[in-house]
């Protein structure tokens, strides 16, 4: 266990050193993912003139808790995954005593610290330029909020790193991703909260990892009513699918890897 610990602070450390190297690129990174807060504009304003279950203020904390839970949960592991396959960069790593999951998990939370800074003064920002939507979420919400964006983000993680296993078969396992993208935007609570989908269609985007992604700790943090304990059992239901998928393809990926002379 202590070899393991220090396996995983080393990677994280070096990550971190290769993430602020590119603090540019980080900063523009942090204000690509702005959309959110621009599809709140026009939420804020129709909420000033019909009744959409929301007030404009909870629209604008809804939107601002969409962008930090977006910026936490950021994944690109397919492209790189995808990279190392077609040039058979994969091969070395197959070499090392250590699944290479570990090197993009690692990287991905290690770039979350360098990200922190520019999430923070992006919500300061926001809080000066609209003060009435300034909100203190309790101690519990925090904290649940917390334990749902790790648990989401290893279900997003997941999730994708499924998809980029079909990169052992398909020469853009990318596009899967594209697609699944089509279906999150509009499911996630990304561009709209779930409150404001027709009865009918929020029941057919529960059953999906979807709203989970995005609306659900969304909502634990600025106080919307949601069902905890349903999110966590559904969000558990999708990663344990999600890893028996992942485990069976990794294997069947790694023989068809080796059969083609890697």
């Amino acid at each position: 266990m202590t070899k393991l610990s220090k396996v995983i602070i080393t990677f994280l450390q070096i990550y971190y050193a290769y993430m602020v190297e590119y603090r540019a690129e980080l900063f523009l990174w942090a204000m690509s993912g702005l959309l959110p807060l621009i599809i709140m504009g026009i939420w804020i304003e129709a909420a000033q003139t019909v009744d959409m279950g929301l007030t404009p203020v909870k629209f604008a904390q809804y939107f601002l808790a969409v962008y930090v839970v977006r910026q936490t949960g950021v994944v690109w592991v397919i492209w790189e995954f995808e990279k190392e396959v077609v040039q058979g960069k994969l091969s070395p790593k197959l070499l090392q005593p250590i699944d290479p999951v570990w090197h993009h998990l690692l990287s991905h939370i290690a770039e979350r610290f360098a990200r922190m800074p520019f999430i923070i003064g992006l919500i300061i920002i926001f809080f000066l330029l609209y003060p009435q939507a300034f909100w203190i979420p309790s101690w519990q919400q925090i904290i649940i909020t917390t334990v749902v964006i790790c648990l989401v983000f290893a279900l997003r993680f997941l999730i994708q790193y499924t998809f980029a296993l079909c990169s052992f078969w398909f020469e853009k396992a990318t596009t899967i991703e594209q697609l699944w993208q089509l279906f999150y935007l509009v499911l996630s609570g990304m561009i709209a909260p779930l409150e404001v989908f027709p009865p009918t269609i929020r029941n057919i985007a529960l059953m999906t990892p979807f709203p989970y992604l995005i609306n659900f700790p969304a909502s634990i943090l600025v106080g919307l009513p949601v069902n905890i304990g349903q999110g966590l059992l559904v969000v558990g239901l999708w990663s344990l699918l999600f890893w028996v998928l992942n485990r069976w393809l990794w294997r069947r990926g790694l023989k068809h890897y080796s059969g083609m002379g890697a």
